[in-house]
């Protein structure tokens, strides 16, 4: 089985920043990419930020220039660097992996339990 752990999130003040991690742990044989997603309460779960398996990323536009998504592939760990935070980033952030275990030929999405940030005015 594989597991995605979470951790980093809090309260921080408009301007902060925050550092979101998210290990994966289990009977992996490779992982894809990698996403961060945030669920904003009566909002729908949306893509913040992605990273390919070889570094390439992309964000979403509320979020470019702010944030930061890197990985390292040797603790199968993705992170998220959050700055200049605003209250409207206030949402609970979910990982996201692609991963491929040595009992499948596929790649299928595991999800962590997501951490809630919470940014005040």
């Amino acid at each position: 089985q594989v597991q995605l752990v979470e951790s980093g999130g809090g309260l921080v003040q408009a301007g902060g920043s925050l550092r979101l991690s998210c290990a994966a742990s289990g009977r992996i044989s490779s992982i894809n990419a990698r996403n961060w997603y945030r669920q904003a309460p009566g909002e729908q779960r949306e893509l913040v930020a992605t990273i390919s398996s070889g570094g390439s990323t992309n964000y979403a536009d509320s979020v470019k220039a702010r944030f930061t998504i890197s990985r390292d592939n040797a603790r199968n760990t993705v992170y998220l660097q959050m700055n200049s935070l605003k209250p409207e980033d206030t949402a609970v952030y979910f990982c996201n992996a692609r991963v491929r275990t040595p009992y499948t030929v596929t790649f299928r999405d595991y999800w962590g339990q997501g951490t809630q940030v919470t940014v005040s005015s």
